[in-house]
């Protein structure tokens, strides 16, 4: 049993009130935190107005250091993690060592980024009345960073958030997803140990009155949400004059033209459409193929998915595990059965394992439905839908005719189609010949449309966690 405190103002804090922490796998409580409560938050925001101070006292060199020691204590406690990941979200043992290593990454990526935080020299004189001035600007932290993080990637998502948070100088109150809150508790107790100012770090594990208390209270300047979109809609109402930012996920498509790499599409879209059992929000999920090769691809697909080892997370050589919940389990049929009804065909899957109630075979769904919950929602489940195309302007309706616009991936050997979804597809990315999956830590990471606003990655996330502030000289004699 794992027993983890909250954290407020760099304190740790019981409750009597306890969120059980339930292993997917096996169903069974594995740890517990301390729920957190409006009052708590009220605490943090205190305690964060004197570690926005503290921070704004620590040179760029120094917020540098700190997140480096960061990233060393994460390396030296790399397998506790892994298996706490695990554990929470049940994502299999491979899965969440990578999850690790990328923690790693975008701390040291925020770390670099602490050093370099722009400003610019301004031609003032380039206007009418700018005659004998001079002017620069400078960014300076925007204040207290309300940070929700979901469930999927608990460590990593967190890491993109806080670790961006410190090295723009802002103190951060984080909730973490109410299924997950172990890794993220840990990873805090990280950053307190190398040397964050304890008033700039406070994590309190709750439900949606905590997270409402933190998006709507006056003296939080930036909320930072991963999640869906419909919750992300209400705190976009509720925040008020807040800097937002929102990642809120996609049904993510993957365009295989009759000129691409058959085999090189199947593999990597199977890739991207089982890891973490689906759970992630630019997984493949829609897959449009030409129909000249649609054929070979989809036998392809089928050998690919055929290989798949699911089960217990804790196998070294499993590729898929669990869903987050039998609940989830039970919506994904019944999508299933809703395509089918509409005339969907379920080629391979579709059903939970006998025994592993939460465990759901790898599931490829032909000629779905534009007008079933498989293409048009996102399914978040390990599941792949194929449509047929004719050519690429109707792949590209397609790709467009959805409210989300996370990323594409698009295969192709034919540089004017690559270039077509270049300008037109409505989405925040565009992976050529790779799947929409792919993300480097450090890249410009955001969609548009209901995926989001804003776009993480250590080096944009602290654009929105810093205000310009421009200074002028009037050298006019």
């Amino acid at each position: 049993m794992i027993n983890l405190p909250m954290i407020i103002g760099g304190r740790k804090v019981d409750r009597d009130e306890k969120i059980e922490v339930i292993y997917p796998y096996t169903r069974e409580v594995i740890g517990q935190v301390p729920k957190g409560a409006v009052e708590d938050v009220e605490k943090a925001v205190e305690k964060a107005k004197t570690g926005l101070e503290k921070l704004k006292s620590l040179s760029s060199y120094e917020r540098y250091r700190i997140l480096m020691k960061v990233a060393s204590l994460l390396e030296e406690r790399k397998e506790e993690f892994a298996k706490t990941i695990v554990y929470e979200v049940g994502k299999t043992i491979r899965e969440a060592r990578t999850e690790v290593e990328r923690c790693i990454n975008t701390v040291i990526f925020s770390a670099e980024e602490a050093k370099r935080i722009p400003g610019e020299y301004v031609h003032i004189d380039a206007s009418p009345n700018g005659k004998g001035k001079k002017g620069f600007y400078f960014r300076e932290p925007a204040g207290i960073v309300a940070a929700i993080t979901p469930f999927n990637f608990p460590l990593n998502l967190t890491a993109h958030k806080i670790a961006p948070s410190i090295a723009a100088g802002c103190p951060f109150i984080l909730k973490p997803s109410e299924r997950t809150p172990l890794s993220p508790t840990m990873l805090c107790e990280l950053f307190l140990e190398a040397g964050v100012p304890e008033e700039a770090v406070s994590i309190i594990p709750g439900f949606a009155d905590v997270g409402q208390a933190m998006t709507t209270h006056p003296d939080v300047r930036v909320v930072s949400f991963t999640g869906s979109l419909k919750v992300g809609e209400i705190i976009a109402k509720q925040a008020g004059l807040k800097k937002i930012v929102m990642e809120l996920g996609s049904n993510s498509a993957v365009v295989v033209d009759k000129d691409a790499d058959l085999e090189k599409a199947a593999k990597k879209s199977v890739l991207g459409g089982f890891a973490v059992a689906g759970q992630v929000c630019i997984s493949v999920q829609r897959i449009l193929v030409h129909e000249d090769a649609a054929s070979q691809f989809q036998e392809l697909l089928k050998q690919e998915v055929s290989k798949l080892k699911f089960g217990d997370p804790m196998d070294e050589n499993t590729d898929v595990g669990p869903v987050i919940t039998v609940d989830e389990v039970n919506r994904i049929q019944s999508w299933i059965r809703e395509a089918v009804e509409k005339g969907a065909k379920v080629e391979k899957g579709g059903i939970a394992c006998a025994e592993e109630k939460t465990v759901f075979q790898p599931t490829i769904v032909y000629d779905i439905p534009e007008e079933s919950k498989l293409f048009y929602e996102e399914a978040f489940a390990p599941v792949v839908t194929v449509k047929k195309f004719k050519d690429i302007d109707e792949a590209l309706h397609l790709v467009n005719k959805t409210n989300y616009g996370l990323q594409v991936g698009v295969f192709t050997n034919n540089l004017t189609n690559a270039w077509k979804f270049i300008k037109h597809a409505q989405v925040g990315g565009v992976i050529i010949n790779d799947i929409p999956t792919f993300r480097a830590d450090n890249m410009p990471y955001g969609g548009v449309k209901g995926s989001g606003i804003g776009r993480e990655g250590p080096r944009y996330a602290i654009e929105d966690y810093t205000e310009i502030k421009v200074v002028v000289f009037d050298l006019n004699e």
